[in-house]
């Protein structure tokens, strides 16, 4: 955990991305909603102060939201204000550090041609070559005092993503995929929203031992009853080599959320924990994990019924040995 704080406290608290249109700013804001920033798209030049005057007074205590904020030529004449904008955040003392996207003139018509959207620049009835140089001689300013600059000429999505995690999270690029792993029990209803799902009836059912059935997969011995034997050590070492080759898969195809279920009959025993089981094994390898129990309430309810009844019944034999 701590490394994640380091990681986070690193990241930039600002930052204003600009450039080409069609050169990928909406993908962008994208990444940077997934990494945590507070976004705006199409904010005029002269609001950023106000905005990060407006985020320091509205923060919570100990809270620190980072924004991010797309500038660019939508806001026709409110864009020739952003240079004198930043020079005045510099005085105050505001940092900020700016992303500015770029592609080669033919990508860019050709990504609006299929598009069919109009350029911003377009308006009067000019080409689309035509605005595009338009707003390369408005911009050519900005570029070079960009802190970072991309070129998005040959740039496919996937790879643009991964490009920004790496300029602005300091964390590797597992830390980008957000996995949920959690248990379920079959009897409740299949998950809906599991990515990869693995059924663990397989394995003997600690519910047959009377002294484990009103335990869970969160207690030592149901646990080592699970995951000690032969069957469950052949199984994870098998399903840990599973997870070796599908998860780079994810992270480089730029998923964000991945959420796995362990599935049992009730979602008590085996599936609790060889759910725990699999989220240690991903946090050892560098993902941000975090372990759910689906249905774990309904079998701690039911034990609590058992427990009642029994309860009931031991009152009963003592109310017949005192008639």
């Amino acid at each position: 955990m701590a490394e994640e704080v380091t990681e986070i406290d690193q990241m930039p608290d600002f930052v204003i991305v600009t450039g080409m249109s069609g050169a990928g700013r909406t993908e962008a804001m994208h990444v940077f909603e997934d990494l945590g920033y507070f976004c705006v798209d199409n904010l005029p030049s002269s609001l950023l102060g106000n905005l990060v005057q407006v985020n320091e007074e509205t923060g919570r205590d100990g809270e620190r939201r980072r924004l991010a904020v797309v500038c660019d030529s939508r806001n026709g004449d409110f864009f020739g204000d952003l240079d004198a904008e930043l020079a005045a955040m510099t005085e105050r003392g505001i940092s900020y550090k700016t992303l500015f996207l770029d592609a080669a003139d033919d990508k860019l018509i050709a990504r609006y041609k299929s598009s069919r959207r109009r350029h911003p620049l377009c308006t009067d009835g000019t080409t689309i070559w035509q605005g595009i140089q338009r707003e390369r001689h408005l911009l050519m300013g900005l570029r070079d005092k960009a802190d970072f600059v991309i070129d998005t000429t040959d740039m496919l999505p996937q790879k643009l993503r991964s490009t920004i995690r790496g300029l602005f999270s300091t964390g590797s690029e597992r830390k980008g995929l957000a996995v949920t792993v959690y248990s379920f029990g079959f009897k409740h209803g299949a998950p809906y929203d599991a990515d990869l799902v693995m059924d663990v009836r397989f394995l003997p059912n600690p519910y047959y031992d009377p002294e484990l059935r009103p335990l869970t997969g969160l207690d030592a011995a149901v646990r080592d009853f699970v995951r000690l034997r032969e069957e469950t050590i052949e199984f994870e070492r098998r399903w840990h080599d599973l997870l070796d080759v599908v998860m780079p898969g994810y992270v480089a195809e730029g998923k964000q959320q991945l959420a796995i279920g362990v599935g049992c009959t009730g979602g008590q025993h085996r599936s609790v924990a060889l759910a725990e089981a699999t989220g240690d094994y991903l946090k050892s390898k560098g993902y941000r994990v975090s372990v759910a129990h689906r249905d774990l309430r309904l079998a701690e309810r039911g034990k609590d019924v058992l427990v009642e009844s029994d309860n009931v019944l031991d009152e009963r034999a003592g109310a017949r040995k005192g008639a």
